[in-house]
């Protein structure tokens, strides 16, 4: 699922690991975040894959020889080390690991990492013994005092039978490391700089007892996307998320909890921030005790055991009752399945929050849990319906409002006690 946002480029050094196999499935990943890749291959990374299959996944030629006189003719190896806001090593072969911390330029790979201007970032993979020898211990170490980020390798299973430090990361963990390069890029400058924001997802789970609860079919999909939006304009974000089967965004902070309680908990912990969103779908309920053993039915005629329910934390409510800390935005969703928009004015009212995000999620829309919402967005200025969306367009969408709303109304104009319900 792609996503909107700065212009970003990857310039990928492939090296002579058997690693290389891997880098079309990065490939693949980056393209699909939006970023922009072109390949160098080595000779030794042609031996695992090849220039056609790299060439195919990025829409890009690719740079193998240091003396083309194609590339030459502008002076290739300059062209390509200016071309890319990050170069990316991976994989980083023991070999090219020294040929970097030597400083030598004896190919196209090792030219443009002597030539460039850009951050780069190396990801090695190599035999265990390799990683941990003393030399390669001491390359990493220079490299890393001179601004190179090296990932650390992942424990596993090698090509050559031999187990421990050195295989390459996984293709998903090397592009969330990239996308938290430029996130943190975007903390600088980006509409969102220097704005903490705190986002609930997900549902919760209230137990009975050790093996069963009560949930809904919240996917935290909304959630999670509005994560990674607000961090792809420069958000310091903390994610709270109940259980769910997804990977946390990039670059985010996050912290996985269970029940409403556990998650009111950790909302209120990481206080103070300036705009919280909750996007999660919190149990009304839970069960006012807990059995401590499993809950056992004794036969075909047994009466089943008294379920009695008990209020869970508003969460939503206490994040904006008047308060030193108070965020200076509060957002609420309201999931509905039926008069949508009379339901959703009703909690904005109670709730006490700035915006309420309305969707309807009646089964016929396909909305829970699905990729595509439909919202009503309600401010003090009225209401405003938007059309069908991508949930991450609309994740996109709504962190530039926000950006624009945190735009209009300084930090020194917000009655931070009170809410503005703007």
């Amino acid at each position: 699922m792609s996503r909107t946002g700065p212009a970003r480029s990857v310039l990928l050094v492939i090296s002579g690991s058997i690693a290389a196999y891997k880098a079309p499935e990065l490939i693949r990943l980056l393209r699909a975040q939006g970023v922009q890749v072109r390949c160098v291959l080595t000779r030794g990374g042609a031996q695992f894959v090849t220039p056609l299959t790299l060439q195919a996944l990025t829409g890009a030629p690719v740079a193998t020889d240091l003396f083309s006189l194609t590339e030459e003719q502008e002076m290739g190896h300059i062209a390509l080390s200016r071309w890319a806001d990050l170069v990316l090593v991976c994989p980083a072969s023991a070999n090219l690991l020294a040929r970097m911390a030597s400083g030598l330029a004896d190919d196209l790979a090792s030219t443009l990492l002597l030539a460039t201007d850009a951050p780069v970032m190396a990801v090695p993979a190599m035999n265990v013994r390799m990683w941990e020898h003393a030399a390669t211990r001491h390359n990493v170490a220079t490299l890393r005092a001179r601004g190179v980020e090296v990932m650390a390798p992942a424990t596993g299973d090698m090509a050559c039978g031999e187990f421990g430090p050195g295989r390459l990361p996984e293709p998903l963990d090397i592009r969330d490391a990239v996308l938290a390069f430029f996130q943190r890029r975007q903390q600088a400058g980006g509409p969102l700089a220097g704005v903490k924001v705190l986002i609930t997802a997900g549902p919760t789970h209230e137990p009975i007892d050790p093996v069963r609860y009560l949930a809904n079919r919240s996917s935290g999909k909304q959630g999670y996307a509005i994560a990674q939006a607000c961090a792809d304009l420069g958000a310091q974000v903390t994610l709270v998320s109940g259980p769910v089967a997804l990977r946390p965004p990039a670059g985010v902070t996050f912290i996985a909890c269970e029940s409403a309680c556990e998650m009111r908990d950790h909302a209120m912990a990481a206080l103070p921030v300036d705009v919280a969103i909750c996007a999660a779908a919190v149990a009304d309920w839970r069960p006012d005790h807990v059995a401590g053993q499993k809950i056992k039915k004794q036969d075909r005629t047994s009466v089943p055991p008294p379920l009695v329910l008990v209020p869970n934390p508003d969460i939503l409510a206490e994040l904006s009752e008047p308060s030193p800390m108070r965020p200076r935005l509060v957002i609420g969703f309201a999931a509905e399945t039926q008069d949508v928009h009379e339901h959703a004015q009703a909690k904005w009212r109670r709730k006490g929050c700035d915006w309420i995000v309305a969707n309807d999620v009646s089964p016929a829309t396909g909305h829970m849990g699905g990729d595509t919402n439909q919202v009503q967005v309600i401010t003090r200025d009225g209401v405003e319906a938007w059309p069908e969306m991508d949930k991450t367009a609309l994740a996109g969408e709504l962190a530039r409002r926000v950006a624009a709303w945190l735009a209009r109304h300084p930090r020194r104009d917000n009655v931070q006690n009170g809410g503005t319900h703007g």
